[in-house]
This record gives C-alpha cells, structure tokens and sequence, in this order.
C-alpha cells in the first residue's frame, strides 16, 4: 500500500523466535511459581499439568475470551490466548491500527470437536470514507504442550481465511491502480466469473496497474509476504479509475479451464496457441491458491519423453521407426527401472511404439548410446525447447523449467521425467507447442509490446524431429496411452501421458499434455494417479474448446 498504517509483519524469522521463546518463557516461570521455587505453593512439587484434547468446556471458554479481546482490540489480551502470542499480538494490532477495522463482533457457530467455525461483521474506515466487512473463518483450540492449558492454534487464516504466513492487512491508497483485464477478444475477466484468475489479474495489475492509464483507489486489501503476488483487494473504499488491460486468453477456454481443473483437487492446467506462443487459459484448483500452473516445480513424469525422444533423434541414436527395445526392466548404474504394471516387454520395439506405450526402460537403455554425455538432455532441453535458462518473460512470474545435467541414477531418471527435472504445466504445454511446429515461441500472456520486455529465444527443432514427434505423439493419441482420453477429438492430435512418483505420497502426480490444430494443452494434478486418471481428461475438456 502507497498509505495508510505501518504494515505489521505476520511470522518473520524474528517474530517466530521471540514468540517461541516469549511462550517458552511464560511456561519455564509458571511451572516455577508452582513448584516450590520462591512460590508460594504447598505441597512440595508442581500442579499437575493437563492432558489430551481441550474438553468442550475448555474449547468454548477459551475461544469466547479469545473473541471477546479481539472485539475489544486488545490485541495483547486476545494474543495471550493463543499458543504464539507475539505473533498472533502483531497480526492483531495491525487488523485494528493498519486495517482501521473497527466495531469488531464476532459469532461463533456450531464446534466440531475443537473447532469453532465463526462470522465476522466489521467497519473498515479510512480517511471519512467507511465500509462494512464481513468473512467466515475458523480456529481450533488445542493443549498447550508445557503449561496444559486450552490455546487457540495460531494461525494467520484465523484473523482471515485468506491470510497467509507473511501476509499483512492494510487500508489506505491501492498500491497500484485497478486494471479492467479483457481476453483477446476484448471480454472482461473478473475473479467473480472466473475465480482461477484471481492470482493472475493480482500479479497483472501488480506490473501493470502504473502503466495502464488507471488512477488508484483507497482499500482494504492483503499484502502478501511473496514479492511474486500482488495485493488482494478486499473492500474498496473509493474506487480508482481502472486502466484497460489487454491479454492474451480467450475467455471461452479460460472458462473451459476453469469448469475442467473444479473436478480435481489440487488440479492446474495451461492452453497457449502454438503458431504465436500467446497464452489461452491459465486455471488451477488448489487448497493454497498457489498459481501452480505457470510458477509449479514438479517432476513431469512421462510427459518429459517428448524432450528425451528429441534428444535421441537430434543426435543420431535412433529414429522414430529405429530400434527402442522395451525390456521388463533396466539396470543403469546400479539403479533397476520398472516400467507400469501390465505393459508387455517388446524386445522388437520402435522408438514410436515404446513412446506410444510410454515404455521406461526402453527410454532408459537408449540414454547410454555414443554421443550422449551427462549434458545431452540439459542442451536438447535449453537450445531446442527454450528451457531452464531463467530467461522467459511471460507478463507474471512464472517457472522456465529446469533440466539440469545429472550423472549417476539421475541421468537416467531424468529422460523418463523423474530425477532432478522439473516443470510447470506452463513449461510443458510450451514443450508440447514446440513439439508441434519445431519452433519455440516464448509464452506470453500480455503483448511484449506493451513494456518492450525482451522474450527468450531458441533455435527449435529441425523439420524432420518435430515430424517424427508430430507422428508419435499421434500414435498415442489415437492407439497409445492417452486414446481413450483423447477419443472423439477431431482435427490434428496428439498427445503424451505421465505420472510422477513422489515420495511420502500415496498416488504418483498425473500429467498429461496434448494438441488439437492450434491449442496446446497441459495440466497436473497432484496425487492424481496415472496420467490419464485426472490430468488427461483436464486436457482432453480444454482441447474441445477448437482451435
């Protein structure tokens, strides 16, 4: 924010020590005073200290007194109810000196065991200009673990479900002005229709809120800890004059997008139009609200085999119709691959029917064919594919991918998209792009000329690779791993499954991605099985918007 209050900062590194050692304090003392050392107790020894969860007395008692402190303001008071009191003193000082919210009134609903959902109704006033808030949020009280005693949990989402660690509540003049955000065909984006945006159209009036002819307004608003996130806006006061705009999405595949990531959780997806690079739909469906699609850092599974098929062709190793035997397993460096259960050894097998068939280990044995080196991947990904260079320049942070050179398991791990490789579905919906037309086209989602950024460059595929991989990434779209999925898309198609093992999960991540004529699509979803369980049929519903 421009104005207003001091932002108070919520869970700095100095903020969790001193609060850490404030409490520890608070406990070494109380247990003091009762034991015998310089107290006034009998007995000889220390009160004993309470166990297991709060009772629903415990619970309602100390949730009230709680309430009734914030009401008041008395940031201290309600503070010393929770179990990290100069944390929570800090975020609740600035909700009633930096948020000037006032005429507090709490009502707590129904507890669920610990938890005790609750209404807020208030008035944010700043500068003669006044505005009623109202939100629902929650907390839970639990046992605190040396005094015994029932504390609320804290967490900054009590003050304000949207809060985050880091993330401060201020009133006063917007720090950049609004923008009025419209697709490509000049239709208005608002987060209320389309939700999933809501992060995007933060970060783009974040960077371009000064530039777009808009004048700024007074409002309540989070200020988020991430230098990547814009603020968001809660109530606004006086209304600013929005500037225009322009984007690259179409808002029929946004909405596409936005209808297809809602059926799974932890779901992101991203279209982006092949012949220009120009992002289409940007939609994610996640706990966190975290803008995974375009900044997420994950192992891409098999979708990763686009690359490392590439690479095989570009130096001379195999063709797709060239030899790529698909063992049962593959031993490299002392680490045995597996492949999916149920896929049948072909001894036989071409690079297109392996591919098609997403075989591991056939992928596996070709990686120690001459000339290949440690760096072979990390060069075909960097100079064909535009990746992992920290260089694009998409309009709103974003991810470039990353495919370091690996040796050891990892060399092999990487071409089948496990190891140290990871992507976004931004980066692979651009893999799959340069896949299609053998030329990298940087994704952007704002015109370059309307802040003269310089884009990324990449000398993309010879005619003759992204042929080949056109026509194996067909073959799996209409015979291979992803038909089923891609079944009843008509037009020029392909596509390419994945799952990605991570560790302490019980469900590999699914990816897919694929092309119909001039959208190129990927998506993750995180714990979603095999590709074609949840990511594939993201897709597949954003592909049917045309192309």
């Amino acid at each position: 924010m421009r104005k207003g209050a001091k932002a108070a900062v919520i869970g700095s590194v100095f903020a969790v020590m001193v609060g850490g050692a404030g409490y520890g304090a608070f406990n070494v003392m109380s247990a003091l005073s009762g034991s015998g050392g310089g107290g006034s107790g009998s007995g000889g020894g220390p009160a004993a200290v309470r166990t297991g969860p709060p009772s629903g007395s415990e619970v309602k008692e100390t949730s009230t007194k709680f309430f009734a402190a914030w009401e008041r303001g008395d940031a201290a008071k309600a503070a010393a109810y929770t179990n990290f009191a100069q944390k929570a003193q800090e975020l609740l000082a600035g909700y009633r000196d930096d948020a000037h919210l006032t005429g507090v009134k709490i009502t707590p609903g129904t507890a669920t065991g610990a938890t005790v959902p609750f209404s807020v109704k208030a008035t944010v006033s700043f500068e003669g200009k006044s505005k009623p808030f109202a939100y629902d949020s929650r907390l839970t009280v639990v046992r605190g673990e040396t005094t015994g005693k029932a504390l609320v949990d804290w967490k900054p989402s009590v003050v304000h479900p949207e809060l985050q660690e880091g993330d401060t509540l201020v009133t006063g003049e917007s720090a950049s002005p609004p923008i009025e955000a419209v697709d490509r065909n000049n239709v208005v984006l608002t987060k209320e229709k389309y939700p999933s945006l809501g992060p995007i159209l933060d970060a783009l009036r974040e960077k371009y809120g000064d530039t777009a002819g808009g004048t700024a307004g007074v409002e309540l608003a989070i200020h988020h800890a991430s230098e990547d996130a814009g603020d968001t806006a809660l109530v606004t006061l006086a209304k600013g004059k929005p500037g225009k705009l322009r984007t690259t999405l179409s808002a029929g595949v946004q909405a596409a997008a936005e209808k297809a990531v809602a059926r799974y959780a932890e779901s992101s997806v991203v279209a982006v139009q092949p012949s220009s690079g120009q992002v289409l739909a940007v939609a994610n469906h996640r706990a966190d609200g975290f803008n995974a699609a375009f900044q997420g850092t994950l192992a891409p599974g098999s979708t990763m085999k686009i690359i490392t098929a590439a690479m095989l062709i570009d130096n001379g190793v195999t063709t797709m119709n060239g030899p790529a035997p698909c063992t049962e397993t593959a031993t490299w460096q002392s680490q045995t691959f597996h492949n999916l259960t149920n896929l049948a050894p072909n001894e036989k097998a071409s690079l297109a029917n392996s591919f098609m068939r997403s075989c591991n280990t056939a992928f596996v044995k070709l990686i120690d064919e001459k000339p290949l080196t440690d760096e072979s991947l990390t060069t075909e990904a960097q100079t064909r594919f535009g990746l992992g260079q920290n260089n694009w320049k998409t309009g709103i942070p974003s991810f470039d991918g990353s495919v370091p050179a690996s040796g050891g398991p990892d060399r092999a791990a990487n071409a089948i998209g496990q190891g140290q490789v990871q992507m976004s579905p931004l980066n692979m919906a651009s893999v799959t792009a340069t896949a299609m037309t053998g030329t990298f086209r940087q994704p952007v989602i704002v015109s370059p000329k309307l802040d003269d950024r310089e884009l990324a460059t990449a000398k993309g595929l010879p005619s003759s690779t992204s042929a080949q991989l056109r026509a194996m990434m067909n073959l799996t779209a209409t015979s291979g791993t992803a038909a089923q999925v891609m079944a009843g898309l008509s037009g020029n198609i392909g596509a390419k499954t994945g799952s990605a093992e991570v560790d302490a999960q019980s469900r590999s991540n699914s990816w897919f991605t694929g092309y119909r004529n001039d959208i190129a699509a990927a998506a993750m979803t995180q714990q979603g099985g095999h590709g074609v369980d949840a990511a594939g049929p993201i897709v597949a519903a954003v592909l049917r918007t045309g192309g």
